[in-house]
């Protein structure tokens, strides 16, 4: 029976001997053998009274069963729904009551605490461990290793991902069987991935980068992955001379760059290192560069569309960018009173129109139709720019600007000018409420190691090279800035530390 997600990045592989996944332990997960797996978990759905279209909530370590897990759900025709491992009891009673979910699969560590959430749902509770043990791995090692794959067409939701509510409540992000599909094909396609490479996964598999992403484009290309359950330095480089290429966070890249065995000799047999999920930092990129002699290569996307664009493969990959748009994906720059598009170099709010972009917020058309509008461009809430040759720039999200005195303030713009004065390792950029300019700026600064910051010094040349509205009227000094799963700097709790700290200025 026709399944457009499964047929595309499972059914290909059935009878396959190769080697899909390396754990960490050193054995070897075959593509068959994985399948089976998966066929296993979709047959368990069947058991527990599951049909097409019920949600599957899981809270759970990152395991090869884990991962079988989402191949079931897709065999089944279940609706696979990832929720962060750092989410609390509060916030997964959110995501399972307002998804409808029909199971709950969860650490076996959390099941009591999570037992009660399950009952006021109405929600079947099962377990799964890091270790793949548990009361779901006990339902499914008692099927049988072939399953049924139900009809699923290309405009049926495969997955249901919750939005980070940094405002408002969370949204639920539909992404449909095609949008899945046609994006791991173009990031194929982009990147060059073949069945010869072998990807250093260290990346949850909660989030889109981890899992339709890094995943999605190896079991598309037939390569393999090292699948290893963390981030961990040195069982990273252990592990790459074994690797052709490596998708990571900025984080990643900064901690191994700190490591003096991190060389070209080390890299030398590198293909490709991609990041995202977070800017990675000019310096970032050029000492990388200058470390490794490879450029890593930065993309852009997000929950409600995956990737959307990506610095060249063949081509300048420039520090700062996240390149052009994919294959089938258009871009735009647009005012954000009028809708209007923008020129070259003009600043404004990033729309994207392509195959991957969603099919809308789950229970919320209000939203869906604020958001997406009828010509299919998908509002992105990202500030960017497109420059004369045609890269992407990301500037800020919409949210973050700040408005002081009737100007328009861009942090990153600030941020720039700030990570490249001399001691500054990083910086973010807040705006806090103002009694005379409605809002002004705060910088929020981390050093160098081993480094003082001389505020006034950095005062000086703000005085000296910004206008004077954009000029920070608050500099602190912390010893790191919040930070997400992801690497994105939390700017909301920064907001929130600093709230009050011009109330009492006037005049």
């Amino acid at each position: 029976m026709s399944n457009h997600l499964y047929d595309a990045l499972f059914a290909p592989h059935a009878g396959s001997d190769a080697p899909f996944l390396y754990v960490s332990e050193g054995s070897t997960i075959s593509y068959s053998a994985f399948l089976s797996m998966a066929a296993q978990f979709a047959n368990a759905f069947k058991a527990l009274g599951l049909v097409p279209g019920d949600r599957v909530a899981v809270h759970i370590n990152k395991s090869p069963q884990a991962l079988a897990l989402y191949a079931g759900c897709v065999q089944a025709g279940v609706i696979f729904l990832p929720l962060n491992t750092a989410y609390t009891a509060s916030e997964l009673d959110y995501f399972v009551g307002d998804s409808g979910a029909a199971l709950f699969v969860c650490d076996p560590s959390e099941a009591d605490a999570l037992a009660e959430i399950a009952r006021e749902k109405n929600c079947a509770l099962l377990t799964l461990a890091g270790d793949g043990t548990g009361t779901m791995a006990d339902l499914m090692s008692k099927q049988i290793d072939t399953a049924e794959t139900a009809h699923r067409v290309e405009n049926d939701i495969a997955a249901l991902l919750y939005t980070s509510g940094t405002t408002g409540r969370s949204k639920g992000a539909m992404l449909t069987h095609k949008n899945l599909s046609s994006n791991a094909q173009a990031l194929v396609d982009e990147w060059r991935f073949t069945s010869g490479d072998v990807l250093l996964h260290a990346l949850p598999i909660f989030h889109s980068h981890g899992l339709f992403v890094a995943t999605n484009v190896m079991l598309l290309a037939a390569g393999s992955m090292i699948f290893l359950p963390k981030f961990d330095v040195e069982t990273v480089l252990a592990r790459l001379p074994d690797a052709s290429a490596m998708m990571g966070v900025p984080t990643f890249y900064t901690r191994l760059l700190d490591d003096a065995r991190f060389d070209k000799d080390m890299t030398s047999h590198m293909r490709l290192f991609i990041s995202g999920s977070a800017p990675l930092l000019a310096e970032t990129h050029e000492r990388f560069a200058e470390r490794t002699g490879h450029r890593i290569l930065e993309r852009y996307g997000m929950t409600e569309t995956s990737m959307n664009t990506s610095n060249p493969y063949i081509g300048d990959r420039r520090a700062g960018t996240v390149g052009f748009p994919l294959a089938d994906v258009e871009v735009k720059v647009c005012d954000p009173v009028s809708g209007g598009e923008l020129d070259r170099n003009e600043i404004g709010v990033l729309e994207v129109r392509g195959p991957n972009v969603f099919k809308g917020y789950w229970n919320m058309p209000e939203k869906t139709k604020e958001e997406l509008r009828p010509d299919g461009f998908f509002i992105t809430g990202d500030l960017a720019l497109i420059d004369m040759d045609g890269y992407v720039h990301i500037v800020g999200r919409g949210k973050d600007l700040i408005i002081s005195g009737g100007y328009n303030i861009y942090p990153k713009e600030i941020e720039l000018f700030l990570d490249d004065l001399d001691g500054v390792l990083e910086s973010a950029v807040i705006g806090a409420p103002h009694p005379d300019f409605g809002e002004s700026v705060i910088a929020v600064l981390v050093a160098e190691p081993n480094t003082a910051l001389d505020v006034k010094a950095i005062e000086d040349a703000a005085k000296r090279d910004l206008a004077g509205f954009k000029r920070p009227r608050w500099i602190e000094v912390v010893d790191a800035l919040p930070r997400n799963t992801m690497g994105k700097v939390q700017k909301k709790l920064l907001r929130e530390q600093f709230s009050s700290v011009f109330q009492h200025e006037a005049g």
